[in-house]
């Protein structure tokens, strides 16, 4: 294996959803460098708004309790409409998780989508309101690549952030404080670097940020604090852009958002010298994102071994990564949803305003089980067994009271495809090859051990099985 196809395989699985099938014989000749640039290039463009709510009007409507239609109703006809409401939110939802999920499979604006995602687990928000979270996810990937202050401002702005976190009900004499302490801890400076004076005079910056029944950031005069404010060292009468220009201001905001990108793309054990200067170089471009990226992509420890087949994949990763290597044409494409739901990650609904912990996380022994099965799962028409439990809203729709329940998954795979891209290669080497483009570990599975499993009744038998049993390996749940 070339060196460059190394390296351009760490890149992919960092950078982006891992390779595709097509990409078998392109990556031993391609620079590093000319592949970064390429996955700059084909993400520069800004995304397209997805919609997936039938009426936009009702999906405005969801989630907002004051409207004056509603306040006309009994109690019994407010419960209902409600529920109602929930349950077609809660399918909108679900049909966003499987259109962006998609869109990490199959979109050339990978780098663009890998790093939605980890916008997606840093601004954790979980809110049962289809336009608001189309509208977050919109935010997220339109400034995912862009200035981190531009995003910080329009994440918190939206207003399924300020629902989420109370501020709708932050008003002047009443300030409440969950905005204002989630915005420093978990969104920019991290615990330590701030007061708890801090919080509360940023609480009353933050009253009056709210949002109308339209879904549009508004700002109400009249449940605001005029007063005078202290914040991180300065006096004013601040409001909430100032608070946010202020912790922009803090070099601590910049390591702290540096850390977990450097966790996220290179490796859990962070090397202090190389986040310094990072952090740094962050810091004086004016927090630009993709300069960030760039400083850590292109560099030469990026694709020292000790970063290499060393990050465990989350469930959305693994996902996606399956299904650009095999592409697989679900019957019913919302099996993927519990295929999230059993591993630990159904996107829109983070455990907690901190997101997905990921790393070791990731892996019980009930996920490991369902991990290594997957491959066969989705390409062998099989069925696997789950235990639900009664949340709907984690469900999607699939209801159960910890009882088990048997699934059986459907799907077309063009096999042709995938074992064509092999066409070039002896067939005493295939396994090699195949282990080395799937694999970013060291470790291998001796072959004689896969090849007790194999199909050796023709060539392209043989590919197919191979492929299915080496992502069936514990060593392919790491990138």
């Amino acid at each position: 294996m070339s060196s460059y196809q190394v390296k351009n395989k760490h890149l992919l699985w960092r950078a982006a959803f891992g390779p595709m099938v097509e990409n078998v014989n392109q990556l031993r000749d391609i620079k590093p460098s000319r592949l970064w640039k390429q996955l700059v290039k084909d993400s520069s463009k800004d995304p397209k708004y997805i919609d997936v709510a039938n009426d936009t009007v009702d999906g405005l409507v969801k989630g907002v309790q004051n409207l004056v239609q509603i306040d006309k109703l009994t109690a019994d006809q407010k419960r209902e409409a409600q529920k109602q409401a929930r349950k077609k939110s809660t399918e909108d939802i679900k049909n966003l998780n499987l259109f962006w999920l998609s869109e990490m499979v199959n979109s050339k604006a990978q780098l663009r989508e890998k790093m939605s995602l980890f916008w997606h687990g840093h601004f954790a928000c979980r809110v049962i309101n289809i336009y608001f979270q189309q509208q977050l996810l919109d935010v997220i990937r339109r400034n995912a690549l862009g200035n981190f202050g531009n995003l910080l401002r329009e994440v918190s702005k939206t207003p399924a952030m300020l629902s989420f976190l109370n501020n709708q009900q932050n008003k002047k004499q009443h300030p409440n404080e969950n905005f204002a302490r989630e915005v420093m801890e978990l969104f920019t400076m991290g615990r330590g670097n701030y007061t708890e004076e801090d919080v509360r005079e940023s609480a009353r910056a933050y009253t009056g940020w709210g949002f109308n029944v339209q879904g549009e950031f508004v700002e109400r005069k009249n449940l605001h604090d005029n007063g005078e404010k202290t914040f991180l060292g300065k006096r004013g009468n601040f409001d909430g852009d100032d608070i946010l220009d202020i912790i922009l201001e803090q070099k601590a905001t910049a390591k702290f958002i540096t850390r977990k990108i450097y966790t996220f793309l290179v490796n859990d054990q962070v090397d202090d010298d190389r986040l310094n200067k990072l952090a740094e170089g962050f810091y004086q471009s004016n927090y630009n994102i993709l300069q960030l990226l760039e400083n850590i992509f292109t560099s030469d420890w990026f694709f020292e071994p000790q970063n290499m087949g060393i990050r465990i994949k989350s469930p959305v990763e693994l996902i996606a990564g399956i299904q650009r290597m095999i592409p697989v044409q679900f019957e019913q494409p919302q099996m993927q949803l519990l295929f999230e739901r059993t591993l630990g990650q159904v996107l829109f609904y983070p455990p907690n305003v901190a997101g997905w912990p990921g790393g070791k996380s990731w892996i019980d022994s009930s996920t490991m089980v369902l991990r290594m099965r997957l491959p066969q799962i989705m390409t062998q028409n099989d069925s696997f067994t789950i235990k639900a439990k009664l949340d709907d809203d984690v469900m999607m729709g699939h209801e159960g009271i910890n009882k088990a329940q048997t699934y059986k998954i459907l799907t077309n795979i063009n096999w042709d495809t995938i074992v064509n891209a092999f066409n070039n290669v002896r067939k005493e080497d295939l396994y090699s090859f195949i282990s080395d483009y799937l694999l970013q570990t060291r470790s291998r599975v001796p072959s004689s051990v896969v090849d007790r499993f194999a199909n050796i009744s023709t060539r392209p038998a043989y590919i197919r099985s191979v492929i299915i049993n080496i992502m069936s390996t514990p060593e392919y749940q790491l990138a």
